[in-house]
């Protein structure tokens, strides 16, 4: 081999293997999971003597869901005089006088509600949140966003974890509303199940640091202080504060049971959008706090937890660059002999394979229990779009790598709760890039390599080429058709 050939094949496998050891901390995860079922947290009974919670609500621009919302948390049960309510709104729209009329409407029926409003959205939704605390009157803060739907019990299941004085957090498990409504909804459900279940349930029942996720969880307000506050030098203010509130050695339960619904993004570019914003928010954290958390005194098996969990989005980038490389990596060795690739490559791929529907599919188990079979179907769809996104958490990766600021950009919703609901007609949009354009030229080399494969009778690389190739057409596909058509009709309003 020449240098060349040898410096590709060695990058090849050098990013195939971190990808695996990536593979085999899910497995850990699952192991976790399972090996401390008997610490699975319960709810606990609410105390004797209730305290004071105040519910914040963090809205910029929600016309469609602002309601459901807020009338949701008035639907809470606990007691009227024990609960406060903070309107926090940051809108520029409709938005404001959907919910000024919402808080008006059920101040009249006895809530203590409250319409707050700033002069500038500085800092964001963590801006707003700590702006709210500055007035709020609550021992406990319940946060919720937009998407959401309050389950009536939420506070008769978590406060009750509370009476340990160490307990700083308590987060729900996410539901969701309109998991049928199409395939890129299917597969968001399974991805959050398997955040859910077996990574919350993984860390929390083994000791390691869990994160609350923005919403459907609990905070002991004191923890907030006692943690430096909201800050908004990430873009996942939520990841940032959980990660300092348990170095500061206060314990977070993850409620698994109890299930607080809320709407997933029925829009590829609004998906995108949101997933860019975890992932580039994620690294953001990784560079603010790993590197303390490592010089830290804690446990060795929570700064190795954390150091995988602070890091998981760099397999995007990875995921990038194994993509460019399997092509004429497959070459170099077709031409010296293809049965290496045989017996390296596609054992490789089939164990990184296994290791995410080994993952996904314990988590579908958990959730639907004996009917868990029904749900393997969405497989392959769940690994082409987790490879369809890489394209787009890559470019974000890249940016918190490089220090590149970029403002805190909302999911948009339409309230979609079924099969009927039309959100085309709406007015919110996910935000378009240049992305769709790359994951095409993609597709187009998978294509290409799919050809050389099969002409040649490269067999064994052929379903994992034809993997990555639907995930990126599908997600470049779906963000020019829907994009475009969504643009037109937002033209068409504004005119």
């Amino acid at each position: 081999m020449s240098p060349l050939e040898s410096a590709v094949l060695g990058l090849y496998f050098l990013t195939l293997v971190i990808l695996a050891v990536f593979g085999l901390h899910r497995y850990i995860m699952v192991y976790l999971y399972f090996r401390n079922g008997g610490r699975r947290a319960r709810p606990v009974p609410l105390p004797d003597r209730l305290p004071r919670v105040t519910v914040q609500l963090p809205l910029y621009n929600e016309m469609y869901v602002v309601d459901r919302l807020i009338d949701s948390v008035t639907r809470i049960r606990y007691p009227k005089d024990r609960l406060e309510i903070q309107v926090l709104d940051d809108s520029t729209d409709e938005t404001c006088a959907i919910a000024q009329a919402a808080v008006e409407r059920h101040r009249a029926h006895g809530f203590d509600i409250h319409y707050v409003r700033r002069d500038e959205r500085r800092g964001f939704k963590a801006g707003a949140l700590a702006d709210g605390l500055k007035a709020a009157t609550g021992e406990f803060v319940l946060i919720f966003d937009a998407d959401f739907v309050a389950p009536p019990e939420i506070l008769e299941a978590t406060l009750g974890h509370f009476t340990d004085p160490d307990v700083g957090m308590v987060q729900v498990r996410w539901g969701h509303i309109n998991r049928d409504y199409s395939l890129l909804t299917q597969v968001q459900s399974v991805l959050l199940d398997g955040h859910f279940i077996l990574e919350h349930g993984g860390r929390n029942r083994s000791g390691r640091f869990f994160n609350f996720n923005g919403t459907a969880g609990v905070w002991r307000r004191q923890a907030i202080a006692d943690a430096g506050g909201w800050q908004h030098d990430t873009l996942t203010e939520d990841l940032d504060l959980s990660y300092r509130a348990q170095m500061r050695g206060w314990r977070f339960v993850f409620v698994q049971d109890v299930v607080c619904p809320a709407e997933i993004p029925v829009e590829m570019n609004a998906f995108k959008s949101q997933q860019h914003r975890w992932a580039k928010g994620s690294i953001q954290v990784c560079r603010k706090l790993l590197p303390r958390i490592l010089a830290s005194r804690l446990p060795l098996a929570i700064k190795v937890e954390a150091a995988f969990h602070l890091t998981a989005n760099f397999a995007y980038p990875l995921m990038i660059l194994l993509s460019l490389l399997m092509f004429p990596a497959m070459v170099i060795r077709y031409n010296m002999g293809w049965y290496e690739m045989m017996v390296v490559d596609v054992p490789l791929f089939i164990g990184a394979t296994l290791s995410v529907c080994s993952f996904y599919l314990m988590s579908q188990r958990e959730v639907f229990g004996e009917d868990w079979r029904s749900r393997v179907k969405y497989l392959p769809a769940v690994l082409a779009v987790g490879i369809g996104l890489s394209v787009n958490n890559a470019k974000a990766v890249l940016e918190a790598l490089l220090g590149l600021d970029s403002e805190f950009t909302r999911t948009p919703k339409y309230r979609v709760e079924g099969a009927g609901d039309d959100w085309k007609q709406k007015r919110y949009r996910g935000t378009p890039s240049l992305v769709p354009f790359v994951e095409l030229m993609l597709g187009a080399y998978f294509s290409l390599m799919a050809y050389y494969a099969a002409s040649n009778a490269i067999l064994g690389p052929l379903p994992f080429i034809f993997l990555f190739q639907a995930g990126f057409l599908y997600a470049a596909m779906m963000s020019l058709f829907q994009g475009v058509g969504k643009l037109d009709l937002v033209r068409e309003q504004e005119a």
